[in-house]
């Protein structure tokens, strides 16, 4: 399933900016509003009844526990701003690291600056924005928008991001695991001799192939290194093809223990290295057909046929943040 195939719900007006620029539709029908705070940005969106993105905001996080409900803030009057009226309806939060969502407190979210001991992001946001408030981790809220994007109840999405993540959606519902865990596959080890990982183990997935890993294998100062690497590789560069090759061999690798572990209706590609777009989702599928050359029974599952991709500047996480608080 390409990107095209996999169609979208909701429509954005407007793509923002790291600023705080809104977009301006009118905000009749309001349903929710979801907050996909990261390390760098924090991107909220207001969604509408029929779920149309009525208008988006970005800015930079300002990092600790202060900082992230201070950008919140700001977001959340910005988008008021943006729809014309003062938002009263529930916001829908995803962040990074684990996260209780019956308590919706957050811990070990090191790109947030938030380390150690819980933290109530949800009460401390509420009695800030004056609304009901719930917390979720990003790519678990993603997985909601990306359930919706392929409209099937089996749905697995995986953000290849600065990290490497994904978000399980099973016979409809989320699947977080015990310990908030479930989808950790960035710290699924593939090669013991491999390179040391943040988690403390060596040769995980997310030394391959996550944004970090890219750009660690083909730094540049102009412009994203995605976008450079595959430039340079659809230039005929062999060193950024063999570069390209081993970060989409290790995406696949990563699709393919989601197939055979969760055995999905869908895989939906996102997360920043995804904005890439066709080539990428191309290059992945050539890599898991590759992996099935030597195996007729890996090759019969047809997993580059459940591949699809997260149309391009379509915030899912934001999205799937306001669906999260919609319920």
């Amino acid at each position: 399933m390409s990107t095209a195939q996999a169609g979208a719900p909701t429509r954005a007006t407007d793509a923002g900016t790291a600023t705080g620029a809104v977009a301006t539709t009118p905000a009749g029908g309001m349903r929710a509003v979801g907050l996909d705070i990261g390390g760098t940005k924090t991107h909220g969106v207001v969604v509408g009844d029929d779920g149309t993105v009525l208008a988006q905001v970005r800015r930079s996080t300002e990092p600790g526990a202060e900082g992230v409900v201070a950008t919140a803030a700001r977001v959340f009057e910005d988008l008021g701003r943006a729809t014309g009226s003062p938002l009263t309806c529930s916001v829908g939060v995803g962040v990074p690291g684990l996260v209780d969502v019956e308590r919706g407190m957050l811990r070990h979210a090191v790109n947030l600056g938030v380390n150690g001991d819980d933290l109530p992001l949800r009460d401390l946001l509420a009695a800030r924005l004056g609304v009901p408030v719930v917390v979720e981790n990003d790519v678990n809220a993603a997985a909601l928008a990306a359930r919706a994007l392929v409209a099937a109840d089996d749905v697995v999405y995986l953000s290849v991001g600065t990290g490497l993540a994904a978000g399980l959606v099973i016979d409809g519902r989320l699947r977080r695991g015990e310990h908030g865990a479930a989808g950790e596959i960035g710290h699924l080890p593939i090669d013991p001799a491999g390179a040391a990982c943040g988690c403390g183990q060596f040769g995980c997935l997310e030394t391959v192939a996550s944004g970090r890993a890219l750009a660690k294998a083909w730094p540049t100062v102009d412009g994203p290194p995605a976008a450079a690497l595959f430039a340079a590789a659809a230039d005929g560069d062999p060193g950024a093809v063999a570069v390209r090759d081993r970060f989409c061999w290790g995406v696949a690798c990563a699709v393919r223990a989601l197939g055979l572990t969760i055995d999905p209706e869908c895989i939906v590609l996102g997360g920043g290295v995804a904005e890439v777009g066709e080539p990428l989702r191309v290059e992945v599928v050539r890599q898991l057909r590759a992996l099935g050359e030597g195996s007729a029974f890996l090759a019969s599952l047809g997993l580059a046929d459940r591949l699809s991709m997260v149309p391009q500047h379509y915030p899912v996480a934001a999205v799937g943040a306001a669906l999260v608080a919609a319920g």
